[in-house]
C-alpha cells in the first residue's frame, strides 16, 4: 500500500514499534471505519500481536494511502455500529 511522506518521515520513525503489515491489515480488513469531515478515512482493528490493542490508521481520501497510524487506547466499538460501518 502507498504511504505519504508524513508517514514515512514522521510516523514510522516516532512509532517504530508499529509494523506496516499491521497498518495494511487494518485498512484491508477493519473492524470499524469512519470518514472524517476532511474526507480522510479512519480504520480501526485490534492487533493480537500488539497485545490485543486497537490500532487506528488514517488514510487519505482515496481510502488506500496510509497517512497516520497509532494505538488508540480510548477506542471501543460503538454499540450501535452497523455491519456497513464495520
Amino acid at each position: 500500500m502507498p504511504t505519504t511522506r508524513y508517514f514515512d518521515e514522521q510516523v514510522s520513525i516516532r512509532r517504530a514499534y508499529l509494523r506496516l503489515e499491521w497498518c495494511e491489515r487494518t485498512v484491508a480488513r477493519p473492524e470499524y471505519s469512519a470518514v472524517q469531515a476532511d474526507g480522510r478515512v479512519r480504520y480501526w482493528r485490534r492487533i493480537e500481536e500488539f497485545d490485543g490493542r486497537w490500532l487506528r490508521v488514517i488514510t487519505l481520501e482515496d481510502g488506500i494511502t496510509i497517512h497516520n497510524a497509532f494505538p488508540d487506547r480510548r477506542f471501543s466499538l460503538p454499540a450501535t455500529a452497523s455491519s456497513e460501518e464495520r
